[in-house]
């Protein structure tokens, strides 16, 4: 039989066994040395990628957020206790850094999203010679690099504005995008509150910009711990 994961924890030794995972199955902790594992026993091979079950595994490892940080394990790792076990034994010290690492946070998503302007350029029905495909391009590569800079500034605005609220940081820009940032901020319970006045003051000083925020979750994005894992088993 192996076992569906989903979150390594510390500091817990009970759980309400009420809340249900994957396709509706029983949730349970299961104890290894100093930590322990969400599980539920799981008979197939694989997890089938539904809406559903991405809410019950994310409903599993929100479960305990209001008691301690959990490390979420990846969508769909279906693994035997003998690997869970070798697994927590080999990496123990980096898993002790990890926790170290996120304890007493939560990760916070911010979205930025510009208007971008309209590209000027010629409707290719409209060329009639190289010399204005060139010019096209020329203009093409200008506002590539004006996107880029834009993009760049807004990074460096928005980190300067949750600069001392934070631990961490996952940042993506696209700078041709209209969703031009996606960032992940780790941060401490008790700065919670600073945190969304400052990034409140920070959406009134750009009104350019429009913001979608969310949060708290789980930190996600500063796991880390499913890319130890030599293979992923069970997504289908």
């Amino acid at each position: 039989m192996k076992l569906y994961a989903y979150c390594l924890i510390e500091d817990l030794d009970a759980f309400d066994t009420s809340t249900h995972g994957i396709s509706g199955a029983a949730v349970r902790l299961l104890q290894i040395d100093e930590l322990a594992v969400l599980v539920t026993d799981f008979n197939t091979d694989t997890v089938t990628v539904t809406r559903e079950n991405a809410l019950a595994h994310a409903a599993v490892v929100r479960s305990v957020l209001d008691r301690t940080t959990p490390l979420p394990f990846r969508f769909g790792t279906l693994v035997t206790e003998q690997q869970l076990r070798s697994y927590i034994s080999a990496r123990k010290p980096a898993l002790q850094t990890r926790f170290a690492h996120v304890r007493g946070c939560v990760e916070m998503s911010v979205k930025i999203i510009r208007e971008l302007p309209e590209d000027i350029a010629h409707a290719r029905d409209e060329m009639t010679s190289g010399t204005s495909f060139l010019e096209e391009k020329r203009r093409e590569l200008l506002g590539n690099e004006q996107k880029t800079v834009e993009a760049s500034e807004i990074q460096t605005w928005l980190h300067d504005e949750v600069d001392g609220l934070i631990r961490d940081e996952q940042v993506t820009i696209r700078p041709s995008e209209k969703l031009v940032l996606a960032a992940a901020h780790l941060v401490e319970r008790g700065k919670i509150p600073q945190y969304k006045e400052r990034m409140a003051a920070a959406r009134k000083n750009r009104p350019d910009l429009h913001f979608l925020f969310s949060g708290p979750w789980p930190p996600y994005s500063f796991a880390n711990i499913e890319l130890e894992f030599k293979t992923q088993f069970g997504v289908s």
